[in-house]
């Protein structure tokens, strides 16, 4: 079975925290306190079909399909107030959770021991998520679908969507999402400038990466910051505050965690919203505990570079170069902090981290001058080391053709480019944050709020007959994956045109072979195994599962 039919599973735990709550607040210990906060919400004005407002906060859809979200006020306003605006597409964003988990475990005992599980594994989340996320999260929560109560109530349901992302890779560790992050500045770019681009390549389906926010926040406390989100959540996985510091994370190899912890989209929340340097940065990644292991890459405007903190529940690390100005992370720690450690060594070694790392450098180096356009364009490459053709949708690629959005930021300036739909391949719509939070939000209406005269145009690649091979690639693999699992034929035509789409991939070739394995054709399973060893073969574990195919074709031909 590839990787990538495994990764279903990690999908699974990631969503089933929306079950894992049941049971979990049998008292009202773990509510905020919100008292101490003072509100007044008036009710919110539909203007359009997608534009929402709320006094001089408001929701809005750019043309480029992305929402843009602008907020203010103390942690409960800012919660009431983007689940007020934002709550058809918070509600949309459940219904996908939960029909994905029908859809992935359709059996309701099944269903019932995930949740015995996670109830108990959730159990003390909420001794480590501060008092203000948690008023921003109850506020949330006050929108959230009635047609799930059944499984949780509002408030812990939400709470524990905040550690999909750490229990996902925590649980599921051989299959982490593979994000790409790098850094240049000084001699490194065109203008000096520190410039800054990732792939977050998170993929749970393509609804979930479909209704896309960029918030911008101005909360009374802290400094006012951007990030790209979804409906329900307040943690940051890309961002940049008002102070030109900038936060992502890449996931980590892990060990096994006995309880949840701090979900760290709400530590980079906090650093986005307290931090103005590496070093304040630092200090509160320090204070907090948390339950899986993640690289925080970190940019800053006032330092002028940029640094990577590792944090795991057991260590903790900070990576800053001593010469030179670039800095590049994938999936695998590099502080002095980690270098003993057996199971970063042991990822680096089997994992495609090491290989895209390798791959952001040969390509930095072809750009000796970094400019925001060549920032996107890293992203957006497809080849592997050498320029090699290695098959749409590897995983060694920095563009695996599932991110969820690429982000390039140039925090001197406040400036952000964001991508939109599909992928990273959609043009990056530009953002200036001095324009956003001018005058706080004195000025702010219902209105696009991107700069449209520097914006980055979408990729040619979209045009062309291969980007249309590779959705037809995409509907495919659904295809022979569902047969596979559910013991049907496929028609050879539908094998041949399988392949045709997407040749240079070593997946495309494994699942023809262990489809004509399962049909007992050997020496047709043979051929495609050995086919995809030619090609590049994406883990060592899945290499190893190559080769034991070919094992067991060759034994049965005999």
């Amino acid at each position: 079975m590839p990787i990538k039919i495994f990764r279903n599973i990690h999908v699974l735990i990631g969503f089933t925290l929306l079950l894992g709550s049941c049971g979990v607040s049998k008292s009202l210990k773990d509510l905020p306190n919100i008292s101490q906060y003072q509100v007044n919400i008036a009710q919110r004005q539909q203007l359009t079909d997608s534009t929402y407002l709320l006094g001089n906060n408001f929701l809005t859809k750019n043309k480029q399909g992305l929402y843009e979200l602008y907020v203010s006020g103390n942690p409960y306003e800012l919660g009431l107030k983007t689940g007020s605006l934002t709550q058809e597409l918070f509600q949309e964003q459940e219904r996908v959770f939960i029909e994905k988990i029908d859809d992935l475990v359709p059996k309701k005992g099944k269903q019932k021991l995930l949740r015995k599980f996670l109830a108990w594994f959730n159990r003390k989340m909420y001794k480590n998520v501060d008092e203000q996320y948690k008023a921003e999260i109850y506020g949330i929560s006050q929108y959230a679908s009635k047609d799930y109560d059944r499984i949780a109530a509002p408030y812990p349901r939400v709470m524990y969507f905040h550690g999909a992302h750490d229990i996902g890779h925590a649980l599921q560790d051989l299959a982490l999402v593979g994000c790409s992050s790098f850094a240049a500045w000084g001699d490194q770019t065109a203008d000096g400038k520190l410039i800054i681009g990732r792939n977050f390549d998170f993929y749970a389906g393509d609804d979930f990466a479909k209704n896309k926010i960029i918030a911008f926040v101005a909360p009374d406390e802290g400094h006012k910051f951007m990030s790209v989100t979804w409906g329900g959540m307040i943690g940051v996985v890309s961002g940049m505050n008002d102070q030109g510091l900038t936060v992502t994370i890449n996931a980590g190899k892990s060990k096994f965690p006995l309880v949840a912890k701090t979900p760290i989209s709400l530590v980079t929340r906090e650093i986005l919203q307290y931090a103005s340097t590496i070093e304040e940065a630092i200090a509160i990644a320090k204070k907090r505990e948390v339950f899986v292991s993640e690289s925080i890459f970190v940019g800053s405007a006032k330092d002028k570079k940029a640094a990577l903190i590792e944090v795991s529940p057991h260590n903790f690390g900070v990576y800053e170069v001593e010469n030179g100005n670039q800095l590049v992370c994938s999936n695998h720690f590099q502080s002095a902090a980690y270098a003993n450690d057996k199971k970063n060594q042991k990822h680096i070694l089997e994992s495609h981290s090491e290989y895209r790392y390798e791959r952001m450098e040969e390509l930095l180096d072809e750009e000796p001058k970094v400019t925001p356009q060549t920032a996107v364009d890293i992203l957006r490459n497809k080849n592997g080391l050498d320029d090699k053709r290695i098959g749409y949708g590897n995983e060694k690629a920095l563009n695996q053709m599932l991110a969820h959005h690429g982000i390039v930021f140039q925090p001197e300036d406040l400036m952000v480019w964001v991508s939109s739909n599909p992928y990273q391949l959609g043009e990056f719509v530009a953002y200036d944050l001095n324009e956003v939070f001018k005058n706080a939000d004195e000025n702010q209406k219902a209105r696009p709020i991107s700069i449209a005269n520097k914006n980055i145009a979408p990729d040619p690649f979209l045009r062309t007959l291969a980007y249309r091979h590779y959705e037809r690639y995409r509907a495919l693999n659904s295809q022979i994956t569902a047969a596979l699992a559910a013991e049907e034929k496929i028609e050879p035509s539908v094998l041949s045109e399988f392949i045709a789409v997407n040749p240079d991939f070593w997946e495309v070739h494994f699942l023809v072979g262990q489809y004509y394995y399962e049909n007992g054709l050997y020496k047709e399973a043979l051929n495609a195994f050995e086919t995809a060893k030619t090609k590049e073969v994406t883990t060592v574990p899945d290499l190893e599962a190559i080769n034991t195919y070919i094992k067991k074709s060759k034994r049965k031909l005999k």
